[in-house]
């Protein structure tokens, strides 16, 4: 008996030793300058993706009390366009460069119209995970991407979800190698959106359900950095216009499990037992040995 509760209890500190290697953050900070402080890096260079000649700033971030849940706060993206590639403003967000193997989440409202200006410019809504393109056709590469799209772009019209593994890419021309799944329709509102990395595999779920599997070369070969950014696909802008389009995109939370691969309902269960705690963002995930830059540090 004695033997048992031994290894029982040396079974559950192994858990929790292994529990502890998780990040999580449920951006409560009271400003930009706590945000960086936590770890994030918004952009400021100018270059790809979306439309040339526009800018990245960390103007394009807000924190922000949540309206729809007293007490709990936002993260908020922002990118507008007056239809000129002067004129528009685009808005990205990096974690530190370390993530790979394990379970990543976030919830994330996504918005079909926006708060401001006519309707119709190709907007790309996204949570995503990336090792940055050095070179062509890096063999380094990796991302997996979650990627809106309310108003179509990339040759179709029609609203759709993309969920994305990818080998490796060449920005120009433009030629992918990567294995990616659509879900069609409006996706209006918040949403859990989550990606498996384990057994040679990626896993993409949406609000608790199953959508892909991809496997082979398009699954991460090396750290990534945890990204959300708005943007929008360059050749589809509506004509220039003197009143800016605005759209948002908001985040509530973002979690990620080292090497576990956890399902949504215990995702779900961990962040509620982090908010229950007080927890507002817990990192204990090791940092890469060397640091290495993410994409928003170029």
């Amino acid at each position: 008996m004695r033997r048992r509760l031994l290894a029982m209890g040396l079974g559950l500190a192994a858990l929790s030793a292994h529990a502890a290697e998780r990040f999580f953050d449920d951006f409560s900070y009271a400003d930009l300058q706590q945000l960086r402080a936590g770890g994030w890096t918004p952009r400021t260079q100018a270059g790809h993706p979306g439309v040339e000649g526009a800018s990245w700033s960390e103007q394009q971030l807000q924190l922000l009390a949540d309206p729809a849940q007293r007490g709990n706060r936002l993260l908020r993206l922002s990118a507008s366009t007056d239809g000129s590639g002067a004129g528009t403003r685009q808005a990205q967000l990096c974690h530190q460069r370390k993530y790979l193997e394990g379970t990543y989440a976030a919830r994330v409202r996504f918005s079909d119209a926006p708060t401001q200006g006519i309707d119709g410019d190709p907007v790309i809504q996204t949570f995503y995970a990336v090792t940055p393109l050095r070179f062509d056709y890096d063999p380094e590469f990796s991302e997996l991407d979650w990627e809106y799209l309310p108003n179509g772009g990339w040759g179709s019209a029609q609203t759709r979800l993309y969920g994305i593994a990818w080998q490796t890419v060449q920005l120009n021309p433009w030629k992918s190698y990567n294995q990616a799944h659509e879900e069609f329709g409006s996706l209006q509102g918040w949403h859990q959106l989550m990606m498996q990395v384990g057994d040679g595999q990626v896993r993409l779920f949406l609000d608790g359900r199953q959508i892909a599997q991809h496997g082979g070369r398009n699954v991460p070969v090396s750290p990534m950095s945890i990204n959300f950014n708005l943007w929008f696909s360059p050749g589809g802008l509506l004509p220039s216009s003197a009143a800016p389009r605005v759209y948002e995109q908001d985040v509530d939370w973002v979690f990620h499990a080292r090497k576990e691969l956890l399902s949504p309902a215990q995702v779900e269960a961990a962040v509620a037992a982090y908010r229950a705690a007080g927890q507002a963002r817990v990192d204990g995930v090791p940092a890469a040995q060397p640091a290495l830059p993410s994409p928003c540090d170029f």
